[in-house]
């Protein structure tokens, strides 16, 4: 089993404050992930001042073109926050929602493409993005199986590597639209990497993810679940992704070490002696005595006969006086009776 790649996904959390955007770095290295992700939205490229989705949302922007075009940052401060990202030692990320967006990320330098599930069907990014050699993860959030079967194809077709996330689209996502068959639904399928784009807002799909066993893992990271947004609702903070990322090591390192159960007791010798029991003298018992259950308890340590053997001692006899509470040895009885 490969150790999976865990995302913080800030998105637009930031909010077109850059300070926030590099506040948000530094918080997702010292959670111990391995990558982050932003989204470059470029409104002139990507949509009219019509578009309606989430409109409004925000007391500062009168459609959502107006907070594409607010929170959008230059090609210098994309390439300011790719370094900030590359020196705490993490894959930088961004989605890129148009041809445009695609062009500028290329300059700045990405570690992969992200696609997200809106672009699957796309192929203008798609193809524009295969021209890069670099490896393509998509989301299938809101896709049907057969435009993943067509984004796939078209990836593959340019030699590249693609990964696929399973995702939906619903912020937060309740534990009954998680879709945690379809990882495995995916990996069959498709014959490649798989992991989970987590919007559920909680700690508990990306663990039980993790156990299933994925290659990817992306959650959304907020400061703060108080601070605007509108991803909020489905997000981790810093402190809850650093559990997440601990819990999914723990489960990986589970995963890769299987027990055995006969080797583990062997391993567990004294443990076993100290909470096993042995047989012990009910009472006193003189030498010679034949033993019958009356002259028999069973109590801690187990470093005598063992309990499980009373059917066997019973009927033989002690080849010496015996005085309660002692743990009978072979060499008390004389097996030969």
């Amino acid at each position: 089993m490969t150790r999976s790649t865990i995302i913080a996904e800030v998105a637009h959390g930031h909010d077109g404050s850059l300070g926030l955007a590099h506040a948000f770095i530094d918080c997702a290295a010292r959670s111990g992930v391995d990558a982050i992700k932003f989204q470059t939205h470029i409104a002139d490229a990507e949509s009219t001042p019509a578009e309606p989705w989430r409109v409004p949302f925000s007391l500062q922007d009168a459609s959502r073109y107006d907070y594409w075009r607010r929170t959008e940052f230059s090609e210098a401060q994309w390439r300011g926050l790719r370094d900030h990202a590359v020196e705490l030692g993490l894959m930088f990320l961004s989605t890129p929602f148009s041809p445009e967006a695609v062009d500028m990320l290329k300059r700045v330098g990405v570690s992969a493409w992200k696609v997200a599930s809106g672009e699957v069907t796309s192929p203008d990014i798609l193809e524009q993005i295969a021209t890069t050699q670099l490896p393509v993860w998509i989301s299938t959030g809101m896709s049907t199986l057969s435009e993943i079967d067509a984004a796939v194809k078209l990836v593959r077709d340019s030699g590249l590597e693609v990964s696929l996330f399973q995702c939906t689209s619903i912020y937060p996502t309740p534990p009954e639209q998680v879709g945690l068959n379809v990882i495995n639904e995916l990996r069959q399928r498709y014959r490649c990497p798989v992991g989970l784009s987590d919007h559920s807002g909680t700690l508990y799909a990306g663990l039980a993810a993790a156990a299933i066993g994925i290659d990817l893992l992306e959650v959304h990271m907020t400061l703060s679940r108080s601070m605007f947004g509108p991803d909020v609702a489905a997000s981790l903070t810093p402190e809850a992704i650093a559990q997440l990322v601990e819990g999914v090591r723990f489960i990986e390192r589970a995963l890769e070490n299987p027990v055995d159960k006969d080797s583990m007791a062997n391993d567990l010798e004294d443990m076993r002696s100290m909470f096993s029991k042995s047989l012990v003298a009910a009472r006193n018992i003189a030498a010679g005595e034949e033993l019958t259950r009356l002259h028999l308890q069973m109590k801690k340590p187990g470093t005598g006969i063992p309990g499980s053997r009373l059917e066997d001692v019973v009927g033989h006899k002690v080849v010496r006086a015996i005085t309660k509470d002692t743990i009978l040895r072979e060499e008390d009885l004389r097996w030969d009776s």
